[in-house]
């Protein structure tokens, strides 16, 4: 199994054909059907289904597709790290929620820019559970997320209470579900008190997983939903949106997840750390 295999294989996913691929990747059809013959040789599974319209995943293809993804990924950190430019005393890989790039996030990142910029840095977006597994299989060094994380290699710190409010366009004293109503998904444990604190039926027309979406949404069509304080702050500030007084509000905790041994040596850490959890 070699990296150009792999880099096929998922160019052939992305595209649903073997020639798209082929184009892509500036070598011949034969080029690529003999890459998937030896991966799939390799594997010991046929992991495409071809056919004259293009190429879908067989069910072993399926559950093959997130190794390739994470190989190929741990590919180009390990080249990036040994490739560091002179000048540079290491990178460090950064896991974050999608919802805690503002704030948080960014508070980090201006930190290190400006006071260690001997530091390269890495970050990759994503949600809890592939946070875990970057964490797990080496691919990120720490993790800003909403869940510690169990493990003799990882510590688990609690920056700061992520306070979750209902915001409407209108102002309201009391929560009001009408067909303008965004339900925010912010995960297993805000669906629990959701359902708690409104348990009436309650179908929304809208479901966002995003608080930068659904704030978007609000300004832009109007209408409620619950976002992070920290989120809507200065719209509440400018009277863009209100919060609703007497609507419940939630607390989940941010945690940053670390491989203690990575980051023991780093003096930086600890104040880019402290930078993150100021608010």
């Amino acid at each position: 199994m070699n990296l150009e295999e792999l880099r096929t294989f998922l160019e052939v996913v992305e595209t649903g054909s073997l020639v798209a691929a082929a184009k892509r990747l500036n070598v011949t059809p034969s080029t690529v059907t003999a890459r998937i013959n030896g991966l799939e040789q390799e594997v010991g599974q046929k992991l495409l289904h071809r056919n004259k319209s293009g190429a879908d995943l067989t069910s072993p293809g399926f559950k093959f597709h997130r190794y390739a993804e994470l190989m190929v990924q741990l590919w180009r950190q390990a080249r990036s790290e040994v490739s560091l430019p002179k000048g540079f005393e290491g990178v460090c890989n950064i896991g974050l929620d999608f919802d805690l790039w503002h704030g948080p996030g960014q508070r980090f990142l201006d930190y290190v820019r400006t006071n260690s910029p001997g530091v390269a840095l890495a970050l990759w977006p994503g949600e809890q559970r592939m946070l875990d597994r970057w964490l797990s299989i080496g691919l990120v060094d720490i993790a800003f997320c909403y869940a510690p994380q169990a493990g003799e290699r990882f510590v688990s710190r609690v920056l700061f209470d992520d306070e979750l409010i209902l915001v409407s366009d209108t102002r309201l004293q009391t929560p009001g579900f009408d067909a303008s109503y965004v339900y925010v998904d912010h995960g297993d444990a805000f669906r629990r008190w959701h359902a708690t604190a409104f348990p009436w039926d309650l179908t929304s027309a809208l479901v966002v997983a995003s608080s930068d979406w659904a704030l978007d949404h609000l300004l832009r069509h109007g209408g409620s939903g619950y976002l992070p304080r920290r989120h809507v702050a200065a719209v509440l500030a400018e009277g863009r949106l209100h919060e609703v007084a007497d609507a419940p509000s939630f607390i989940r905790q941010v945690y940053v997840i670390e491989n203690a041994q990575t980051v023991r040596p780093w003096t930086w850490y600890d104040a880019a750390l402290a930078a993150a959890a100021s608010r």
